[in-house]
C-alpha cells in the first residue's frame, strides 16, 4: 500500500506544475490543460482520503469532478474555437476583446 504522504505529495507536484502553466502560458488548449492537471490533483486528493471513508463518499466527489471536467473541456474547446476562428490564434491576452 502506497502511503498517504507519497500520494498526497503527488498531487501537490501535479497541483503546481498545473498553477503554473496556467501562469505563464498564453496558449488557450495549454490553459486549459493546466486546469484539466488541477482537478486531477484534487481528484487524486479526494480518492486518497476516501481510502478509509466507508461511504464512497471522496469516489464520488472524484467522479463528480471528472464529469464537470468533462464539460468545461467541451465547452471551453468550443470557444477556443469562435475565438481561433476570428483571431486566428488562441492567445488568451487576446481574449477581452471578444465582449
Amino acid at each position: 500500500m502506497i502511503p498517504l504522504e507519497h500520494i498526497l505529495l503527488l498531487s501537490a507536484v501535479l497541483f503546481c506544475i498545473g498553477l503554473t502553466i496556467i501562469i505563464s502560458k498564453k496558449n488557450a488548449i495549454m490553459v486549459l490543460m493546466g486546469v484539466e492537471l488541477l482537478l486531477n490533483a484534487a481528484n487524486i486528493n479526494l480518492i486518497a482520503f476516501s481510502g478509509g471513508d466507508k461511504g464512497l463518499n471522496g469516489q464520488m466527489f472524484s467522479l463528480f469532478v471528472i464529469v464537470v471536467a468533462a464539460a468545461e473541456v467541451a465547452v471551453a474547446l468550443a470557444i477556443v474555437m469562435q475565438a481561433y476562428k476570428y483571431f486566428r490564434h488562441s492567445d488568451v491576452t487576446d481574449m477581452d476583446h471578444l465582449n
